[in-house]
């Protein structure tokens, strides 16, 4: 029994021999050959995901694609056949590119072939196209996590079918643009004239001579009227972050809400390298306005280039590219205008802007803006840097603590309060610019056009009132007083009893103050009325002021104590309805022709006055025609008020 117990365990000791543990060596092996296996899985599943997503995005972009030649729809086959078409279709671009090299080579100076290798069409993966990158929701300012984020595209719409002809053709086009507009910026005297001291406007011929191909679209049209002008200023942000914000259409048309009325990406021509915008080329189409219903807006389809000149230097480019479909008014080409930017230190940067297009009017412009347009004041370069100061500004105050503000009784509590009151502010301001002018692109149809008085009706559908629509009235009037005058008198809560009709001469107080820049005059307010008839003084208002060298804003809007609670209190301030009004105030052009009392003032002013009312649209009939009899009497009475305050004649 000893013996067979002995031989027992002789063979557990064998069996455990044979069932040993691996090495600590032999673990790690196996181990890191178990990781590159599951690193190898992921890869597959995200090469799988890739592959699925552009096969959706593929069939999506047939699916939605427009024709560039006119703007319909294809007809919709079999998917297979489709791309087979286009594949086959392209080869035969492809032959007939070398056919209009010789061609564009007249044109260019060189052919379609022979392109550097960083200019060459890049492939646009359909992902690039449907992206859809954030609004301007502060997301790229100086110091913000993000301020080095990637490229955003931004198509809004059905993306347009570009051949590698056209792309070749509109890279060329842009890159001879970006050439011309590094002269225009970099040069000065003779191409470059002084004009009352401070404004540069184009040399005609000094430009023929130094760009005889120059021609634009009309070559020796003398119908054709140019307007070139020059403007250079310092901006508190730095270069990266202006330039990601004015290769987004979203971004740059909320950055310059006073001037385009509306921005739309068609197409990415070449998404950039290296995950920058150095050679990024979008198609796009703009419009370009005046706070006035007196002034036509101007339509522009473009391709907007930029390039990395240096380190720390940017180029961007806009030169029209006509795509009459697209255009309502097509009376208006953009030879290569844009901006230079420079880095400098402590985050600021210096922006040199040159504006350049050819214009034919449909319409004789109005007595009132003639000199203001011709002279380059309404849509020119100055205008363009003064708006980008003054919003650089506003940024850089966002950004600033609640508490370096002045917040009266503390009703701004918190920083994310402050944002979110300068967000409905911003939204405020956005929709009063559209509200007053004369765009094609905006949800405003023409209830009535200019009326005896020059007062124009136009409406849109609430957001908010289900059976609820808007009615927009402007007008604008010219007063022999001081723009600065004027602004002053209007922002002023002491003196807005004299002009506000809805106050009954009740006084108003300001609860709140926010600082939007270095002026005074840039803030937001939250004023409080007292109606001495009634016992509940609870009637709130949200003015924005703004002032630069281009002229100034002063927007307002009612607001409840319910929906100011939740702007104050850091809420999504979206929902919040809103019937903005206010006035737009503008420089007189025609310095030369205006008496010597009122250069001495200062100049003369151009002023807008709109408002904005809700109505029902369930009996549209009735409700429109005492509606619009309100809206006017509102106008002409706060024009009477405000001539009658600043000494002026009660007529127009």
């Amino acid at each position: 029994m000893e013996f067979l117990g002995d031989s027992s365990e002789t063979d557990k000791k064998k069996m455990k021999k044979r069932f040993h543990r691996h090495t600590p060596h032999q673990i790690h092996r196996l181990e890191s050959y178990a990781q590159h296996e599951r690193a190898d899985n992921c890869a597959l599943k995200e090469e799988n995901d890739r592959i699925r997503c552009e096969n959706i995005a593929i069939r999506e972009a047939i699916k939605h694609a427009i024709c560039l030649n006119c703007g319909d729809a294809p007809l919709h086959e079999d998917s297979y056949f489709d791309e087979q078409k286009l594949r086959i279709e392209n080869a035969h671009l492809r032959e007939e590119l070398e056919k209009v090299s010789s061609i564009a080579a007249q044109f260019m100076g060189r052919p379609l072939s022979h392109l550097p290798p960083l200019l060459n069409p890049m492939h646009v993966s359909p992902l690039e196209l449907f992206h859809s990158g954030p609004s301007l929701d502060f997301d790229l300012l100086p110091g913000s996590s993000s301020s080095s984020m990637a490229v955003p595209t931004l198509p809004s719409q059905p993306n347009l079918v570009l051949s590698d002809m056209d792309k070749s053709l509109m890279t060329n086009i842009a890159v001879t643009a970006m050439e011309e507009l590094l002269r225009l910026t970099q040069t000065n005297e003779p191409l470059w004239i002084k004009t009352n001291g401070c404004r540069d406007v184009l040399n005609p011929q000094s430009y023929e001579n130094m760009f005889p191909r120059s021609s634009g679209r009309g070559g020796k049209n003398f119908n054709l009227r140019k307007e070139a002008t020059r403007s250079c200023g310092v901006v508190f942000t730095n270069a990266m972050t202006l330039v990601n914000m004015l290769m987004d259409s979203v971004k740059s048309s909320e950055l310059f809400s006073s001037v385009v009325a509306s921005s739309k990406t068609l197409a990415v021509v070449s998404s950039g390298v290296r995950g920058s915008h150095g050679d990024a080329l979008h198609l796009m189409l703009e419009e370009l306005q005046v706070l006035s219903p007196l002034v036509q807006t101007r339509e522009f389809s473009v391709l907007r280039y930029c390039q990395q000149i240096e380190n720390g230097t940017w180029a961007i480019v806009n030169i029209s590219y006509e795509l009459p479909q697209f255009i309502s008014h097509p009376g208006s080409y953009k030879l290569p205008s844009g901006c230079l930017i420079q880095d400098l230190s402590n985050g600021y940067s210096k922006v040199t802007w040159v504006e350049h297009v050819e214009v034919e009017e449909e319409e004789p412009i109005h007595e009132m803006f003639k000199d203001n347009i011709r002279e380059g004041i309404a849509f020119g370069a100055e205008r363009w840097i003064a708006t980008l100061q003054r919003m650089c500004e506003r940024f850089k105050a966002l950004l600033e603590p609640a508490t370096s503000s002045r917040d009266l009784k503390g009703v701004i509590p918190t920083p994310e309060g402050k944002q979110s009151i300068m967000r409905l502010s911003q939204r405020m301001v956005s929709n009063f610019c559209l509200s007053v002018g004369t765009s094609n692109n905006t949800r405003t149809p023409v209830v009535s056009g200019l009326d005896a008085f020059g007062i124009r009706v136009t409406s849109y559908k609430s957001q908010h009132e289900p059976n609820g629509m808007v009615l927009c009235a402007a007008t604008s009037f010219w007063l022999p007083v001081s723009p600065q005058n004027v602004f002053n008198f209007l922002k002023d809560e002491r003196t807005r009893p004299q002009w506000d009709v809805l106050l009954n001469g009740s006084a108003v107080q300001e609860v709140a103050h926010i600082a939007n820049g270095s002026h005074p005059g840039n803030c937001i307010s939250v004023l409080r009325g007292f109606n001495a008839s009634s016992s509940q003084n609870n009637m709130l208002i949200l003015q924005e002021s703004c002032v630069d060298s281009s002229g100034s804003l002063v927007v307002y809007t009612p607001l409840d104590l319910s929906a100011l609670n939740m702007a104050m209190t850091g809420q999504d301030t979206s929902y919040i309805p809103i019937l903005p009004s206010g006035f737009a105030v503008l420089p007189e052009g025609g310095r030369n022709n205006q008496t010597a009392e009122i250069k001495a003032e200062g100049g003369g002013s151009l002023i807008t006055v709109g408002f904005q009312i809700m109505v029902s649209s369930l009996q549209s009939g009735k409700l429109n025609m005492e509606s619009m009899e309100t809206v006017n009497n509102l106008i002409s009475t706060t024009v009477h008020q405000i001539k009658t305050t600043l000494n002026s004649p009660s007529t127009a």
